[in-house]
């Protein structure tokens, strides 16, 4: 899965320290990033990143937000002080005009793509990098007085220097739900969604919800089922959506016959497991579920 960047190691810890010129910096614009202009068939080596660097950004050193390490490497976020992005002619780039290889618009979520292990570190980075550019451009003043918030300096954390009112990273609990029906699987598209392949039922845990009772909700909202002995699977992030995303497998529990909810979902169908496609391509919780299934592995899991 994405967060798999072994034997590369992740350090989330917030100790923020001078950009080197080699380290990573994120620019992003929606949910595209600054990138190099051609990265299909890309045959990425050890330490090479498609992203700018710091050096880039000589004379902007205060615009640079300290992200996190991956093994000794920092990642920054290009993030201009109130009032600055102006001064800058609606270039949000910020970098020089020699970095011609470099592009804005690049839509990050297409790193999946390239499957080199080298490029697995920087999908994740981007990824988690975005979660925390989502938080930072959201967070800007406080939702208490209004006052502009300053970056406490020990932790990731936000604080009003008014009010005292203290802004922490968002982070939303999902389910990715596998439900079973001996050897079949129910499978799932969405409806009205950029993505069109198959998924999984899935959806936002409420508050005052276990993770159980989201399962039990979103199953039984989405395909008009109930469901039995849960299983735990796994847990992930991802940053694209300001997720925590965690997989269950679970087993239908009396009618099969499935009600679909026609605004969340375009298509719900038990699949047999011979039928179920190859996810080649498993660096989601949903990808790893199904292939899971798929080579027979959904009962390795405890039940609850």
């Amino acid at each position: 899965m994405i967060q798999n960047i072994a034997p590369s190691v992740f350090h989330n810890e917030y100790m923020p320290v001078p950009a080197k010129p080699q380290d990573v910096v994120f620019v992003f614009a929606g949910k595209t990033v600054l990138a190099k202009t051609d990265l299909s068939g890309s045959e990425s080596v050890e330490g090479e990143t498609c992203f700018p660097v710091a050096e880039d950004y000589l004379g902007k050193e205060e615009d640079l937000q300290f992200l996190f390490r991956i093994d000794e490497r920092s990642y920054f976020l290009y993030f201009p002080r109130i009032g600055a992005a102006e001064a800058d002619a609606g270039d949000n780039s910020g970098t020089s005009s020699a970095q011609a290889e470099f592009k804005p618009g690049f839509d990050f979520r297409n790193l999946m793509a390239i499957r080199q292990d080298a490029a697995m570190t920087d999908m994740f980075a981007a990824m988690t990098a975005f979660h925390l550019f989502t938080w930072y451009d959201k967070a800007r003043f406080c939702g208490r007085c209004g006052a502009p918030l300053e970056h406490d300096r020990k932790e990731r954390m936000l604080r009003c220097p008014d009010c005292g009112n203290m802004v922490f990273p968002v982070i939303a609990p999902a389910v990715i739900v596998g439900v079973t029906d001996s050897d079949r699987l129910l499978m799932t598209k969405y409806a009205g969604r950029e993505y069109t392949g198959w998924a999984l039922i899935a959806g936002f845990c409420e508050i005052g919800e276990t993770v159980g009772d989201t399962v039990r909700r979103e199953v039984l909202e989405e395909a008009g089922v109930h469901v039995k002995h849960l299983r735990y699977v796994a847990s992930q992030p991802w940053g694209s959506d300001s997720n925590l995303l965690m997989g269950v497998f679970c087993e239908v529990d009396g009618d099969r016959e499935i009600h679909m909810d026609r605004q969340e979902l375009s298509r719900a169908v038990w699949v047999d497991r011979a039928d179920v496609p190859e996810m080649k391509d498993n660096h989601s919780l949903t990808g790893y579920m199904i292939e899971m299934f798929r080579t027979g592995h959904e009962s390795d899991f405890l039940a609850d």
